[in-house]
């Protein structure tokens, strides 16, 4: 779980730092250019023997749902929603993951959609002096598409890399970058001239993009799948939601942004309380 505590910590810098600075910049670019420095983070590392190439193949179509169409619609909402409420709206992902896991198995189990339903009350607590307004439809809607993307790729990745274990995580995280690559610079190129975007970046906004790139998407996203494996569903599906307390510190103290403290606690002691019993759970089962 510690994995899964250090991507939460840096997605939670995301929020703020898109809709400050990435303000007017093409949501399609930005897209393409975060997975694009992901992709050359794990170049280097790619083992292309490592897999079949039928499995690899899978890698890249699970990397196109899971980062490239996530993205797209995650992105895209900014332009019709708030950084805050974009956050409140990713609360629910837990639940897709769940119910994710189950449909794939044909089954549907309490224990793990109750931690997760806690750890969505829990959240909901934290943002619930923030309520959404009249967001507009389409922001809505595709927020909940990048959470249903997200939630199924890191499913699939989770059941492939159960079966495989000997195959290390850095020799074939490539190929899921090339997927998110190949789901997102076709739209790039269609919607933005992207030689005149990229000229027309400022320095900071170029340093946004980069952390954007290699930390958030890259060094993340690969810790986030390394740490799915780790724990169980519920464990996973709570951990989702993590980003949201740690998003409201980094607001607090980096943005300067205003919230109730017992809101706070009290929320991120239900997420705490729903992970622990998640992991509860698990040893139970396993007994």
């Amino acid at each position: 779980m510690p994995h899964l505590l250090i991507v939460s910590l840096l997605w939670a810098f995301s929020f703020g730092l898109i809709k400050t600075c990435l303000t007017g910049i093409d949501s399609s670019f930005v897209a393409a250019v975060r997975v694009a420095l992901a992709l050359l983070v794990f170049m280097p590392f790619l083992r292309p023997r490592a897999v079949a190439p039928g499995t690899a193949l899978r890698l890249v179509g699970i990397g196109a749902v899971q980062f490239g169409l996530m993205y797209l619609a995650y992105l895209a909402a900014f332009g019709s929603l708030e950084a805050y409420q974009v956050a409140v709206l990713t609360i629910v992902t837990p639940i897709f993951v769940c119910l994710a896991d189950d449909i794939l198995d044909r089954r549907f189990r309490m224990a793990p959609l109750f931690a997760a339903i806690l750890a969505v009350v829990g959240s909901g607590v934290i943002v619930a002096q923030k309520p959404l307004g009249r967001a507009e439809w389409l922001g809505i809607l595709l927020v909940q598409l990048s959470n249903i993307c997200f939630a199924l790729g890191q499913v699939l990745y989770r059941r492939w890399k159960l079966c495989a274990p000997q195959v290390r995580d850095r020799d074939v995280f490539a190929w899921l970058y090339l997927g998110a690559t190949l789901a997102t610079t076709p739209l790039a190129l269609v919607r933005t001239d992207v030689v005149a975007q990229a000229r027309s970046l400022a320095p900071l906004q170029l340093g946004v993009l980069v952390y954007l790139g290699v930390l958030a998407s890259g060094a993340a996203f690969f810790l986030w799948n390394l740490g799915a494996v780790r724990v169980s569903t519920g464990t996973l599906a709570v951990m989702n939601n993590a980003k949201l307390p740690l998003g409201v510190a980094v607001s607090l103290l980096f943005f300067g942004e205003k919230t109730a403290l017992p809101s706070l606690l009290l929320g991120g002691g239900m997420i705490l309380g729903a992970a622990l019993y998640a992991q509860w759970l698990e040893k139970r089962r396993l007994k």
